[in-house]
C-alpha cells in the first residue's frame, strides 16, 4: 500500500481545499494532516503574536492509497488543485 507524504505552502483554505478533494477520492485508505511536524514560529518573533489568514505555512498531509495506480491519481489531483490555488507542494519520502 503506497504512502504519499507531502508539503503543501500556502493558507488554511488551500490546505482545506486540498484536503476536500483527495478526501473526495474512492477507495483512499487515509487522508490526514499531520501536526507539529514542521518547525514553529520563534518565540522572538516580532510577528509570532500576529495572526494573519493569508500568511503561507507549511501544512504537512499524508495519503494512504491502496494502490500505484490511485496513488499517481493521488499525486496528480493533489498538484492539480495546489497549481490552481497558487500554492506550493513537494512530494517526500520522509518528515
Amino acid at each position: 500500500m503506497p504512502i504519499m507524504r507531502f508539503r503543501l505552502l500556502g493558507n488554511r483554505a488551500d490546505v482545506d481545499e486540498v484536503l476536500d478533494v483527495l478526501e473526495g477520492i474512492e477507495r483512499l485508505e487515509h487522508v490526514e494532516e499531520l501536526d507539529g511536524l514542521e518547525p514553529a514560529t520563534r518565540d522572538d518573533s516580532s510577528s509570532a503574536e500576529s495572526v494573519d489568514d493569508n500568511a503561507s505555512h507549511t501544512y504537512v498531509i499524508e495519503v494512504d492509497a491502496p494502490d500505484d495506480e490511485l496513488a499517481d491519481q493521488v499525486r496528480e489531483v493533489a498538484e492539480s488543485c495546489a497549481t490552481r490555488r497558487n500554492a506550493g507542494i513537494e512530494f517526500i519520502d520522509d518528515f
